[in-house]
């Protein structure tokens, strides 16, 4: 991440404190269903993020699904920010798999721009890159989802835990879809299984707002490994 180093006055040697570069966009990688689940709250809690999302000129990086919570998601900020503001990244199995389903292609004026890769490994490296190019706040998030949105979302936290990225993580939890999972992470803890400093790399939030925000606040944890990921 590109810095600012500015002089700071002390009573000996001079000393240097780095800022964050607020030059460039903030951008946020979504994990969400490609269901719209149940319950009408969880499609409500989408079009919130993705009023958020505009609000705060932030870019959105997702799946590339046009259903359910992830096209809920990129259908309004398209309609708000327009087509640029959003990339899909999505392997080409799911890809032929959506339009077997629905008998059509994501329409990039609707859901916006959409990369084509070839495997779910690609796809998932070229949202962590587009993240860490981003600027203050960026991060990952996640809404209500099955299997693949909490795969994503623990691979995330592990990463941030082992130092390969430093960005934050957020779980937007609504209705109470994941307060199993919030427990676990409590038992995890005192079961002697996740340090107590690790406890906060995932952090909770109630609505589109605090989630935002929530990444913006964002405190790297004490716990975490320092590894140098680039060294052979």
């Amino acid at each position: 991440m590109t810095s600012a180093t500015l002089p700071v006055e002390t009573g000996t040697a001079p000393a240097t404190t780095t800022l964050p570069d607020t030059s460039k966009q903030t951008v946020i990688c979504v994990f969400c269903g490609a269901s719209s689940g149940s319950s009408p709250v969880h499609l409500e809690v989408a079009r919130s993020l993705g009023k958020a999302l505009h609000e705060g000129n932030i870019k959105l990086v997702y799946g590339g699904g046009s259903a359910g919570l992830m096209g809920e998601v990129a259908r309004t900020v398209v309609s708000l920010s327009g087509r640029d503001a959003v990339l899909g990244i999505i392997p080409q199995k799911l890809l032929d798999y959506e339009r077997a389903q629905s008998g059509r292609l994501p329409d990039p004026e609707l859901f916006g721009n959409l990369e084509i890769v070839d495997s779910m490994h690609i796809r998932k490296d070229m949202m962590t890159a587009e993240v860490m190019k981003g600027g203050p706040g960026s991060g990952f998030m996640a809404l209500a989802g099955g299997y693949g949105t909490l795969e994503e979302l623990m691979e995330m936290t592990t990463w941030n835990t082992l130092g390969i990225h430093d960005k934050g993580i957020v779980l937007l939890n609504v209705d109470g879809y994941y307060d199993a999972l919030m427990a676990w992470k409590k038992t995890a803890v005192e079961a002697g299984f996740l340090g107590k400093k690790n406890e906060h790399v995932l952090v909770e939030a109630k609505d589109a707002e605090g989630a935002v925000k929530a990444l913006r606040e964002y405190k790297l944890s004490e716990g975490r490994l320092e590894l140098d990921w680039n060294e052979k």
